[in-house]
């Protein structure tokens, strides 16, 4: 039994982290929640009990085995290493950490082994970055992939409780004759009813963070230093469920049914792909399981060598808690903790 710690357990992230710690039964001892100092004093729930959550400070990761932070970045580059030092292993969901060259940044189904070189701090992906990578790992085992390109289109639960908050009082707005474009504080534009072309800001070179986070931790993760991964990231009035239409390009014509074939053998992959009989992957097939789904598959039109996918997983299951309580069940089945 190890003694576990979940620093932001009040949010969207840290809820489901909790629901799925119960669910997977996960060996634990103690559970400790912790969040800042606004939540503190809060309760959660946690196998049938209300639990207290406290203060998230240095201190409080005495004799934690495992510390899972699924709270903000500052809160994360202020603590994590101060958890490590303590002897738990972090488990971050945050940004923090994914590109340090120290820290392994790790989807359990595609670079396991990555693990082993961890000193304390593990990295869990971007929720777009998981889907897409875990439909390229069994493409790329299949033939070597020589380029990517992905539109995103990702829902409002990325963001956080705020903007399901923002997106349900604008429908309501809307429904209730209001028109123009309605309040909001979350997003620079009005969710509702919209599609916006950017998600998180925008910099120097008029990509998102999102859109370098996305080309970044996917070679990271891929060992593919030098992939070429382009992207647009947009947000979409959604509640659960990214979704991401992406173009892949290999080194030799992959034909749709040695895709699907490769994808339906790679562990937490489901192809859903009969467009004839309109079946195919949406956000609300894929939200509330861990599967990433994969559908549309198909021959591009302008190169031989490339095939289209289209990809859904729950951003805050497989995009986000399933994946670091996956992280942590490997480490255990690798004795590494």
């Amino acid at each position: 039994m190890k003694n576990v710690a979940v620093v932001g357990a009040t949010g969207a992230v840290g809820q489901e982290l909790l629901s799925l710690l119960e669910a997977r039964n996960f060996p634990v001892g103690r559970l400790l929640p912790l969040a800042s100092s606004r939540s503190a004093g809060s309760t959660v729930s946690f196998r049938g009990e209300r639990l207290m959550v406290q203060e998230a400070t240095p201190e409080a990761f005495a004799g934690m085995d495992l510390v899972f932070f699924a709270a903000t970045g500052l809160l994360s580059r202020e603590l994590a290493p101060a958890a490590a030092r303590a002897g738990a292993v972090v488990i971050d969901k945050s940004s923090t950490w994914r590109m340090d060259p120290e820290v392994p940044l790790v989807v359990p189904e595609v670079n396991p082994e990555d693990l082993r070189r961890h000193k304390g701090i593990i990295a869990s992906p971007n929720c777009t970055t998981i889907g897409l990578v875990m439909a390229l790992k069994p493409l790329h085992d299949l033939a070597r992939i020589t380029r990517v390109i992905v539109t995103t289109m990702q829902a409002v639960s990325g963001t956080g409780k705020e903007a399901i908050e923002e997106l349900e009082q604008q429908v309501r707005a809307w429904t209730e004759g209001h028109r123009g474009e309605l309040p909001h504080t979350v997003y620079k534009r009005q969710i509702a009813f919209n599609v916006l072309p950017y998600a998180e800001t925008f910099t120097e070179n008029l990509y998102t963070t999102e859109e370098m986070k996305l080309s970044a931790e996917t070679r990271k993760i891929m060992g593919l230093p030098d992939l070429p991964v382009t992207m647009t990231c947009t947000r979409v009035p959604v509640f659960v469920g990214h979704s991401e239409s992406v173009l892949v390009e290999f080194e030799r014509k992959v034909t749709p049914a040695e895709a699907r074939e490769a994808l339906s053998r790679f562990p937490g992959v489901r192809v859903v792909d009969d467009p004839l009989q309109f079946v195919f992957p949406t956000a609300i097939d894929a939200a509330g399981t861990d599967d990433t789904l994969v559908g549309r598959i198909r021959e591009d039109l302008t190169n031989e060598k490339g095939l289209w996918l289209w990809i859904v997983s729950d951003n805050l299951r497989k995009g986000a808690a399933t994946n670091a309580v996956q992280i942590a069940e490997k480490l255990l089945e690798m004795q590494l903790i």
